[in-house]
Formats: C-alpha cells, structure tokens, sequence
C-alpha cells in the first residue's frame, strides 16, 4: 500500500472530532490577539528552524527525496519575526514556551534516532501548511488587521505555482520510497504525533478562541 494512502487514511482515523475542534479552535485562539498570534508566530519559528536544520544534516535518503526548496518555511517565519518584532528580533527572542521545547526535542530525538520517521513531520505539517495557507492567511489578515501581506510570509508558497499539481509530485515520490512495512507504520504514527505537538502549541495561546470568529 502506498505511503500517502496509509498516511492520509491513518491520521483521519484517529484524529477525532474533538482533536480537529481543537487544533481549529487553537488556530482561532491565535487570532484572538496581536500577541497570541505573535507568540504562535514564535513557537513556529523554533519548530522550524530545528526540523529545517534536521532536514540539512540527517543522512536519510527518503528525507532528502521529499525535502523540497519550495516547501522550506524558515526564510518567511524569519520574515515575520522581523515584522513582529523588529529589525534587532534576533536579540530579543523569547524563550520557547513548554510545549514548543517539547516539540523541538521530539525533532531532534526523531533525527537522531529514526531519521525516516521524519517523513511524518514532512507530511503533517508542510502539507497542512500547504492545504491550509491561503484560508489562514486570509484570516490572520482580517482579524489582526494586519498590513496586506506583513506578519503572514508563513502561509504564501511563492515559488509553487500550482498547489494541487505539486502534491501530485510529491505524493508520487513519497510512495516510490523504498521502506518496510514496519517503518510506513512508524510514520504514520509519528505524523498523530505531531498533530498532538501541534495542539499543544495552540493550547498556550492566550485568548479566547472565538473571538476572531
């Protein structure tokens, strides 16, 4: 069975109703203020920053077939910061809260150990980044009253022209990877995982969930 079929099937299963509730009413809870979206903003840039790093060192060919330029979040959360936080950010940054550091070990303990199983934050969050970029943007924008385009570099895949065909590509590469049976089920419970990670993350946030609405 192909990688992104076990994928797409094994994280609909178990993400419940509640668990999706959460990870959009978290989103929600975002925008409720400058700075709660400003602090998701910051716990993303941490995640980033070591699973892009992870990408760069981990010698684990079946990353590497799936780590696309295109996709590379970093450069636009760097953007963002700047934009949250000014020209000197890097001389202000705050800590990373709890569940950030929870997350950012989590990469490093997957890079180290079972490189492969990467594949599963590849997925999780490029993908949902991808499918869901415009819709957040879009909402960010409106909510915070942002300046068109500032603070929401995160969401705009400039070099990816059509979204829908690049899936297609990618889904094609991620299936004529050369894994067991084993570590497919390995990935596919790594990417639950991650969406956990993600929660988490949004369950800091302060503000009301709603509010943005």
């Amino acid at each position: 069975t192909g990688l992104s079929f076990l994928l797409d099937d094994g994280t609909r299963k178990s993400h419940s109703i509640a668990e999706n509730t959460a990870f959009v009413s978290g989103f929600f809870k975002g925008l409720s203020t400058r700075d709660s979206y400003r602090t998701l903003v910051t716990s993303l840039y941490y995640v980033y920053n070591t699973m892009e790093t992870a990408f760069d060192t981990v010698e684990d060919v079946s990353v590497q077939t799936l780590d696309d330029d295109e996709l590379r979040r970093l450069a636009s959360l760097e953007r963002d910061m700047e934009y949250f936080y000014g020209l000197s950010w890097r001389d202000s940054l705050p800590s990373p809260s709890l569940a950030t550091q929870a997350y950012v070990a989590r990469i490093q303990q997957v890079a180290q150990n079972k490189p492969y199983n990467l594949i599963g934050h590849q997925y999780s969050r490029y993908l949902g980044d991808l499918f869901g970029g415009q819709m957040m943007k879009g909402m960010a924008t409106r909510s915070l009253n942002l300046e068109d385009g500032q603070g929401v570099s995160f969401y705009e895949f400039d070099k990816i022209d059509d979204t829908k065909e690049f899936i297609t590509d990618w889904y094609t590469r991620l299936n004529a990877l050369d894994l067991t049976d084993a570590q497919k089920k390995e990935i596919v419970d790594e990417a639950n995982y991650v969406f956990g990670l993600n929660i988490a993350i949004f369950e800091e946030l302060e503000g009301s969930p709603f509010k943005a609405m």
